[in-house]
C-alpha cells in the first residue's frame, strides 16, 4: 500500500514538474528587424505598437545604418529600397534573400504653377530632383526615354528633400521630382505647390509590371532556423500594413513609433505612399522585372549583377 502511494505521489509530482516547465519556458527571442524612417518602414506600424513581444524594431535614418547592421548580422529581417536588397545579395555573397515588397511607388512631379499637365510638357525645363545614383535618378530616365524626352529635359540634383523643398518656398525651383513624405511637406509649406503628375502613372502607361520602392529582406542564415518565425513575420507584416492604410489612427501611431515626426505629415503621405505587402511568386516577378530596369540604367546601383533565383524566398505565396 505505501509503496502505491510513494508511486503515486511521485506521478504527481513529475506531473507538476513538467507542467510548471512548460509554463515557464522561456519564449522565443524576438525577431530583430530594422527599417527605415518614411514610406519603407511605414507598414510596420501597428507591428511596432502591438507585437512588442513578438518583434525588435529599430528606426534608422539612413541606408548605411541598416546595411552596416545586416552586415554585421545585428538584424534579422531589414526593411530596405530595393537596390539596396540586391546590393547586400551581392554583399554577403547570397547571405540576403527577398521576402516580400512592403512599398511601392512613392515619387511625385510637383510644380508651382500650372503649367505641366502631362509629362511631355516637361520638355524644354529644368526639373529639380533628389536621389542623384538612386532610384529616383534611374526611374525618372527611364521614363524620359520611354516617352522620348531622352535630352530635351534638363535635371538638376539637389542633396535632399529639404533643400529641394526651401528651393521651391524661395521660387528657384519651380518644376520638383520628390518622394513621399516630402510630397506631403512642400504641399503643406509651399502655398503654390501642386502635384503634377504621378509617376506611377506614368510607369504604368509604359510598362507591364510596377514600380517597386521598398522590400523586407532576411538572413538566409536565419530563415534556415527559424522559417516559421519569418513566415509569421509576414503575415504579421501584411496585418500590420493593412491597417496602416485603413485605421483611422494610423497617421498616430506612426508619427508616435517615430516612422515619420509629425501626424499631420504621415496623415497626408499615408494614401500616396502605396503601403503593402506582396510575397510570393508576384514578389519574385515584380522585383525580377524592376531591377532589370536598374541595372539597364547602372549595374552598379542593384550591385553589379541581376541576383540569382536564390535572393527570392517564394515558400510562404498564400
Amino acid at each position: 500500500m505505501k509503496k502505491t502511494i510513494l508511486i503515486t505521489l511521485a506521478l504527481i509530482l513529475a506531473l507538476t514538474a513538467l507542467a510548471c516547465g512548460s509554463q515557464n519556458k522561456t519564449p522565443a527571442e524576438p525577431v530583430r528587424v530594422a527599417a527605415l524612417a518614411g514610406p519603407t518602414g511605414m507598414g510596420l506600424a501597428y507591428m511596432m505598437q502591438d507585437m512588442q513581444d513578438n518583434y525588435q524594431v529599430e528606426i534608422l535614418t539612413a541606408p548605411d545604418q541598416v546595411t552596416a547592421k545586416v552586415l554585421s548580422g545585428e538584424v534579422d529581417i531589414a526593411a530596405v529600397p530595393i537596390n539596396l536588397a540586391s546590393v547586400l545579395y551581392k554583399k554577403t555573397e547570397g547571405e540576403a534573400q527577398v521576402i516580400a515588397i512592403n512599398t511601392l511607388g512613392v515619387l511625385y512631379l510637383l510644380e508651382t504653377g500650372n503649367s505641366i499637365n502631362s509629362i511631355e510638357d516637361l520638355e524644354g525645363k529644368t526639373v529639380y530632383s533628389v536621389g542623384q545614383g538612386s532610384t529616383p535618378e534611374y526611374i525618372f530616365q527611364y521614363l524620359l526615354d520611354a516617352y522620348g524626352l531622352t535630352g530635351k529635359v534638363n535635371v538638376e540634383f539637389i542633396a535632399d528633400g529639404t533643400e529641394l523643398i526651401a528651393k521651391m518656398k524661395d521660387g528657384s525651383a519651380e518644376i520638383a521630382l520628390l518622394p513621399e513624405p516630402h510630397v506631403s511637406v512642400a504641399c503643406a509649406q509651399v502655398e503654390t505647390a501642386r502635384v503634377a503628375l504621378k509617376i506611377n502613372d506614368l510607369w504604368a502607361a509604359k510598362n507591364d509590371t510596377q514600380v517597386v520602392q521598398g522590400v523586407y529582406i532576411v538572413r538566409k542564415a536565419y530563415l534556415e532556423s527559424n522559417k516559421k518565425q519569418v513566415d509569421a513575420f509576414l503575415k504579421d507584416a501584411e496585418t500590420s500594413a493593412t491597417k496602416v492604410v485603413t485605421e483611422a489612427d494610423a497617421a498616430a501611431v506612426i508619427a508616435a513609433q517615430g516612422i515619420i515626426a509629425k501626424e499631420p505629415i504621415a496623415k497626408r503621405a499615408i494614401p500616396n505612399c502605396n503601403i503593402c505587402l506582396i510575397k510570393g511568386s508576384e514578389m519574385k516577378d515584380t522585383v525580377a522585372a524592376m531591377l532589370k530596369v536598374l541595372f539597364d540604367a547602372n549595374p552598379k546601383s542593384i550591385g553589379g549583377a541581376m541576383p540569382a533565383d536564390d535572393f527570392y524566398y517564394v515558400g510562404n505565396p498564400s
